[in-house]
């Protein structure tokens, strides 16, 4: 008995084809693909069908979009697990990756509605708030909102907050990261984290936020990580005492 197979769709074709391409580093990390029209002809289909096709890529983290930039081929995913102890500059290098902060703001604001009971405090109490963009060898990929808790952090706003906070708490206020609570969840897009993403309003992204507290139990920040999705695999290894 002949199994005929169904012919492959215009979009099928597309996909394998940049699929098998950046998976034998034809296309290596880091390299803009042709423009959309420039894709539509060469496979003699129409930039509707190739939009459907790079957005399954990029769906797979194969491939990323910046706005007003095109198309590029993703570079390998940073492993990260959020209940480490390693900071972000650590983190990266350890995988041989190049990290960069940079500061967009920091200032004292009223607590967000949302944080009060999060952070144990009461109504209208002001929390230090800094927000900064980091990259990995080039590339902004995590925008994260940092909000502290005033009474751990006397003259915060004079200190180098491009820095590792880690570091930084250990080092002028003899503090160490404990326990921490975070959620994952998958969102869009919007607002300043777009605009530092470079994503167009609505893009797929990650957020992680985390509660953390100090060696003794005291609750210290909040952080909002908002993550390019491209960018980054969870991973979390838990080890548990077999009895």
């Amino acid at each position: 008995m002949t199994v005929e197979l169904q012919p492959k769709t215009q979009t099928a074709l597309i996909t394998d084809t940049l699929r098998r391409q950046i998976a034998g580093a034809t296309l290596a990390p880091g390299a803009k693909l042709p423009a959309e029209r420039e894709l539509a002809a060469l496979f003699e289909t129409t930039r509707i069908t190739v939009k459907e096709a790079l957005s399954i890529l990029e769906a797979e983290g194969l491939i990323y979009r910046e706005e007003r930039r095109g198309w590029f081929v993703s570079r390998p995913r940073l492993v990260y697990n959020p209940a480490s102890r390693s900071h972000f500059h650590a983190l990266v290098a350890a995988q041989a990756r190049r990290a960069e902060t940079r500061v967009l703001a920091s200032r004292w604001v009223p607590a967000p509605c949302e944080l009060v009971a999060e952070m144990e405090i009461a109504p209208l109490s002001r929390l230090f708030r800094l927000c900064r963009e980091r990259r990995i060898d080039g590339r902004a990929v995590l925008y994260v909102e940092h909000f502290l808790r005033p009474e751990w952090f006397p003259g915060i706003e004079r200190q180098d907050l491009s820095q590792s906070l880690t570091e930084l708490y250990r080092r002028e206020y003899g503090l160490e990261y404990g326990r921490s609570r975070f959620d994952i969840c998958p969102t869009a897009a919007r607002g300043e984290a777009a605009r530092v993403l470079n994503l167009a309003p609505g893009s797929p992204v990650l957020a992680v936020t985390r509660i953390n507290y100090d060696q003794h139990g005291r609750l210290l920040d909040c952080d909002r990580e908002i993550w390019r999705h491209d960018a980054v695999r969870i991973r979390v290894d838990s080890q548990h005492r077999r009895e």
